[in-house]
């Protein structure tokens, strides 16, 4: 089963949001992966391709000037791996900064079911949790005193 983040876009309604919604594909990108620049483009990421693109050329021209040969190809191979595994990340995170919202996350075996059970109404897990109850307040003596060992750097007054 494949994760599918479900973004909607900034709408008036909820029928508008609906139908212009997108679903990304949580999951390694193979033609990211094989032309990394080119599917930023595709998918309107203008400042990663040319960070995408700036890397490749400057590491491979590194290489070539240290002489390192076949250690420049991969090397760039390391732009190809990072937008191939973090392209779908960088895409709703793009989508985020654009105005775009999570609707949540929905799994399926491919995208058109993806689709059908998004518009079939599915909520996403975290709006089905019934919400907590708040803790009930404790109330404060003071500066409490550590009793135990300490894990870590800091102590957490309180907290035993």
């Amino acid at each position: 089963m494949a994760i599918y983040v479900v973004m909607e876009p900034p709408a008036a309604n909820a029928t508008e949001a609906a139908e212009r919604a997108v679903l990304v594909r949580d999951s390694f990108s193979f033609l990211a992966f094989l032309v990394p620049p080119l599917w930023l483009l595709w998918h309107r990421l203008w400042i990663e391709a040319a960070l995408a693109f700036a890397a490749s050329v400057a590491l491979t021209a590194l290489a070539e000037t240290a002489g390192l040969g076949f250690t420049g190809a991969a090397l760039s191979l390391l732009v190809s791996i990072y937008v191939g595994l973090e392209g779908p990340g960088l895409r709703i995170n793009a989508m985020r900064r654009r105005g775009w919202h999570d609707w949540g996350v929905v799994e399926a075996s491919d995208a058109r079911e993806a689709e059908i059970r998004y518009f079939a109404g599915e909520e996403p897990e975290e709006l089905m949790e019934a919400p907590q109850p708040a803790p009930a307040a404790r109330p404060t003596q003071g500066h409490s005193v550590q009793t135990g060992p300490v894990l870590g750097l800091l102590a957490y007054p309180g907290r035993h």
